[in-house]
C-alpha cells in the first residue's frame, strides 16, 4: 500500500480514536481496537495496543496528555499495523467513519406541594427552621 494512503487512513482513524475517548466511549473503542489487532494473528500486538489505550484513557482523565498526543500515537500504531496487514484497511477506516456521538436528553420537572425542590420549580411555601429560633 502506498505510504500516503497508509498515513491518510491512519490519521483519520486516529482522530476517530480521540473522538471515542473524548466522548467517554473507551469500552466501545476497546472492543473495536481488539478486533482490529486480532486480525494480525499476533496476541502481543493486540495486548500492546490495548495497553496503550488503557494508559491513554487514564492519562486523559488526569489531564496528563493532549488530544494531539493521542492522535500522534494512534497514527503511528495504526500505520505500522496497516503496513503489515493491508487487509485490515476497511476495519481501520471504520474508526473514523463510525465515531459515536453522545446525546443528551433534556427534560423538565415540575414540583407542586410543600417542601424544598432543588433544581427545578417550586410552588408553595418554604419554611426554614434554624436552631436559634430566628
Amino acid at each position: 500500500m502506498y505510504e500516503e494512503a497508509v498515513m491518510a487512513v491512519s490519521t483519520g482513524a486516529a482522530s476517530g480514536v480521540l473522538s471515542y475517548l473524548l466522548q467517554g466511549q473507551a469500552d466501545a473503542l476497546r472492543t473495536r481496537i481488539s478486533a482490529i489487532f486480532r486480525r494480525g494473528d499476533n496476541p502481543q500486538e493486540e495486548t500492546a495496543a490495548l495497553q496503550v489505550l488503557n494508559e491513554q484513557v487514564a492519562a486523559l482523565a488526569r489531564h496528563e496528555i493532549t488530544g494531539r498526543t493521542v492522535t500522534d500515537v494512534w497514527t503511528e500504531l495504526l500505520a505500522a499495523f496497516l503496513q503489515a496487514h493491508p487487509d485490515a484497511r476497511a476495519d481501520i477506516e471504520e474508526l473514523k467513519t463510525t465515531a459515536p456521538t453522545k446525546t443528551v436528553n433534556i427534560g423538565s420537572q415540575h414540583n407542586h406541594g410543600s417542601g424544598a425542590f432543588i433544581g427545578s420549580d417550586h410552588y408553595g411555601d418554604i419554611n426554614i427552621n434554624t436552631r436559634d429560633g430566628r
